[in-house]
């Protein structure tokens, strides 16, 4: 049962959200952006929960002053499929991915952006040598798990503007169909640049088989949710990664199997292997700075990436 809020409060849409860090590093955040004070309030659905409760949380926002917004994680594309309707404005990147990862309020409206383009981006840029398509031709993306952020992580690679500085072939599986089918008309609309497979898990093909056919230098991601939202790892131990490959496990925090998986071949494999904890604070940073109409620049992320190392610790 939501209460009314009695004071500036801003909402964690998630499915776990009492064990991430950010209800630590959040009151931090805000004291040191000189934002006034606000709490923050983790909202938990099951995955794949109930269409009401999306509504709900969605309705409780809009209609409370002291509500000031939230983060979405792992529902993104289920909000906009069971609350699109009570949005008054939805950027133009939800509008293509039918999803939000932020839901903010200005002029009197309920505003909803998809965040995740942007963010995944920032972050990879973080690691991933400027020039690595263009300088290690032929090799590929293989991206397992077809919901909000693994589109979104696709989509960022083969925007126009990277001109050659693209992957040779993304390939993007998951266990649903219906997920791809969606996966693949977001690309209809932005425009595919790049060759992109879809490959459903269980079909014809295991996760395995991807990687055991990636060449080296490749990007390898798991987007799936799987060692945070539940344990375990989109691949088997059995898996071994190419050489000079990047291994992106886009959770911070969990059981992080595919983390560790990768980490044990890191040496032998000359793998470069990062979690999602750049991704974490990018993603939070971005929908803060739409949730409180303020600009953060890379001063900011500076000082907000110490911050949150040293309350995380």
């Amino acid at each position: 049962m939501l209460k009314r809020p009695e004071s500036p409060t801003f909402y964690f849409i998630g499915v776990t959200t009492s064990k991430s860090s950010i209800m630590k590093i959040f009151p931090w955040w805000i004291k040191e952006l000189e934002i006034p004070i606000t709490q923050i309030v983790g909202y938990d659905v099951e995955v794949g929960g109930p269409e009401e409760k999306y509504r709900a949380i969605v309705r409780h926002i809009k209609e409370n002053e002291n509500a000031k917004g939230a983060l979405v994680t792992t529902h993104k594309i289920n909000i906009v499929q069971a609350a699109g309707h009570l949005f008054d404005y939805l950027d133009e990147y939800a509008k293509i991915f039918g999803e939000i990862s932020s839901i903010s309020k200005k002029n009197g409206e309920l505003r909803g952006h998809a965040k995740d383009p942007i963010s995944a981006g920032l972050a990879l840029e973080s690691f991933l040598p400027e020039n690595h398509w263009v300088d290690n031709k032929g090799t590929q993306v293989f991206i397992m798990g077809a919901g909000g952020s693994g589109i979104a992580l696709s989509a960022y690679l083969m925007r126009k503007q990277h001109e050659k500085n693209i992957p040779s072939k993304i390939i993007i599986s998951n266990r649903s169909l219906g997920r791809l089918d969606h996966c693949k008309k977001v690309h209809e609309r932005i425009g595919e640049t790049t060759e992109v497979e879809y490959v459903q898990v269980g079909a014809h093909k295991t996760n395995d088989d991807v990687v055991a056919d990636l060449p080296e230098g490749s990007l390898i991601v798991n987007a799936t949710g799987m060692g945070k939202d539940r344990p375990g790892s989109p691949i088997s131990d059995d898996v071994l990664f190419p050489p000079n490959s990047y291994v992106w496990e886009f959770n911070y925090r969990g059981s992080l199997e595919f983390l560790y998986q990768a980490e044990k071949q890191m040496k032998e494999q000359n793998l470069h292997v990062e979690d999602g904890w750049i991704y974490f604070i990018h993603g939070w940073t971005q929908v803060i700075g739409e949730a409180f109409n303020i600009d953060i620049t890379q001063n900011d992320i500076e000082r907000l990436s110490a911050i949150a190392k040293k309350a995380r610790e």
